[in-house]
């Protein structure tokens, strides 16, 4: 499956499992950033990692200290590949861009990606590929 037509938020590329939430993100208060876990037991991405993957997520919640946040999960070698949001926030798209993770937003009515696909963001192509 090909997502087109996806807004570039932050350029780049990246590829991994896609880990997939309906429920928004505090990145400073839900995100252990040397390990890229969830910390917080109420959210259903609970004790998963970021490490590797293709976050999908709606937005960013909470401080905008949440972008160093993001920013640390990446000198931990902790980060996302890449984050695809369903429209990003500004703590969301500044934390990516000081960390150099592509970030892109689905368009209107785009199909789901489902957990655990390998997705392919190419976000200067405004492009999401899909292996299911």
């Amino acid at each position: 499956m090909i997502i087109n037509n996806c807004k570039k938020i932050v350029g780049g590329s990246g590829e991994g499992p896609a880990l997939v939430t309906a429920q928004p993100i505090n990145f400073l208060s839900m995100v252990d950033a040397k390990t890229g876990k969830i910390t917080d037991p109420m959210h259903e991405l609970y004790k998963k990692s970021l490490k590797g993957v293709v976050l999908v997520f709606p937005y960013a919640i909470g401080s905008s200290v949440g972008a160093y946040s993001i920013y640390s999960t990446r000198e931990y070698g902790v980060a996302p590949s890449a984050v695809v949001c369903y429209k990003t926030d500004i703590t969301t798209a500044s934390g990516c861009a000081i960390a150099d993770i592509p970030v892109v937003d689905l368009p209107k009515g785009a199909p789901p990606i489902k957990q655990g696909s390998i997705a392919k963001v190419e976000a200067d192509a405004g492009r999401i590929t899909v292996k299911v």
